[in-house]
Formats: structure tokens, C-alpha cells, sequence
């Protein structure tokens, strides 16, 4: 799990000089913003991308379908990446509407972003083992630390069962008993 000033600090590695840069940075703000796992990054699509409302259509495991929210900050970089830098590429045949093309004009690999993400670590000088599961793991946990609903969460991360989540956000023994004294009235 990352703090939140660590996962500012890996973003603020990237270059935003370069091309690649200013889709990294959408990349990792959207990853962050939504809690998205790698592969629903990879395939998001153009055509799933409600900005001017705040959310966006996410294709998850077994091809599930689910509305996330999605940050202003990670608005504002994937508009500046469509409409400054992409708008620039040729994509290849059948990737018209992949948001996140390469420098060939095909879908970024799962790699690719694993590699992004251990460059960018590295330069932050942050010495913990970081993949792109861990912008997810710490979307969940922030949301669960500020006091987010766990069925809200669940919903966002797209986990079937609660159990899941409730696993995926470390909640411990001392979270849980004060929600209880907090919310159950046998412990007030």
C-alpha cells in the first residue's frame, strides 16, 4: 500500500515533456482516480468515457459492466492526453478507440504499464515493491481509512462479494470493533 504523498510523488516523476508523459500521467491519475485493475486500464476505451458527467464505463472480470466515478484530476490529464497528444497518432486498425495507444498505435501491454510504473518508483526513490495492483489496493484502502461506505467501495472495485473487499482493504480487528461502537446500538 502507498501513502497518498507517495503515489504524488511517483506521478510527479514523470516527464510531461515527452509525449509518453502526458498518457502516463492519465494512465496512472485514471488508475489511482478509479481504482482500476491493469487489464480494465489497458482496454478502456474512448467510447466509455463520460468526462463531461464524471464517470466512466468499466469492463471488468467475467466482462462485467460498472460505472466509476472519476477524479477531476485524471479528467483533466486524459483530456489533455486526447486532444493534445493522441489527436497526433496513427492508431492501428481495430484500436480506433483505445484510449491508451503506444508509440505504434496499439494497445498499451500489461507490461508496459508494470514497467512505467517500476521506472517511475525507482526515480522516486521509494523502496517499497510497487505494481500497478498497489494504485489499486491504496484507491481502496484511502477510501476505507477516510470512512467510505464498504458496499460503495465494493461497487467501485467491482468485487462480487464484500468478503472481498473487506479482505482487499486490510480491514483489522480494530476498524471493525469501532464501527461497531460507532454504528451498532448494543455498543453504545
Amino acid at each position: 500500500m502507498l501513502s497518498f504523498h507517495e503515489i504524488d510523488t511517483i506521478i510527479a516523476q514523470i516527464d510531461l515533456s515527452k509525449p509518453e508523459g502526458g498518457r502516463n500521467k492519465a494512465i496512472l491519475e485514471t488508475m489511482y482516480s478509479c481504482g482500476l485493475r491493469v487489464s480494465e486500464t489497458v482496454n478502456l476505451k474512448i467510447s466509455q468515457l463520460y468526462l463531461d458527467v464524471g464517470f466512466i464505463r468499466v469492463i471488468g472480470k467475467g466482462d462485467k459492466e460498472r460505472l466509476v466515478p472519476i477524479g477531476s484530476s485524471a479528467v483533466h490529464y486524459i483530456n489533455i492526453y486526447k486532444n493534445e497528444i493522441r489527436i497526433h497518432m496513427q492508431p492501428k486498425p481495430g484500436n480506433d478507440d483505445t484510449l491508451f495507444l503506444n508509440n505504434r498505435g496499439k494497445k498499451l501491454s500489461r507490461v508496459m504499464i508494470f514497467l512505467i510504473i517500476k521506472e517511475l518508483v525507482r526515480k522516486a526513490g521509494i523502496k517499497k515493491t510497487v505494481s500497478p495492483h498497489t494504485f489499486r489496493h491504496s484507491f481502496a484502502t484511502h477510501l476505507v481509512e477516510g470512512g467510505a461506505d464498504l458496499r460503495a467501495v465494493q461497487e467501485m472495485l467491482g468485487h462480487e462479494s464484500i468478503t472481498t473487499t473487506e479482505i482487499y482493504t486490510h480491514l483489522d480487528r480494530e476498524y471493525l470493533r469501532k464501527t461497531l461502537e460507532k454504528f451498532h446500538p448494543a455498543f453504545r
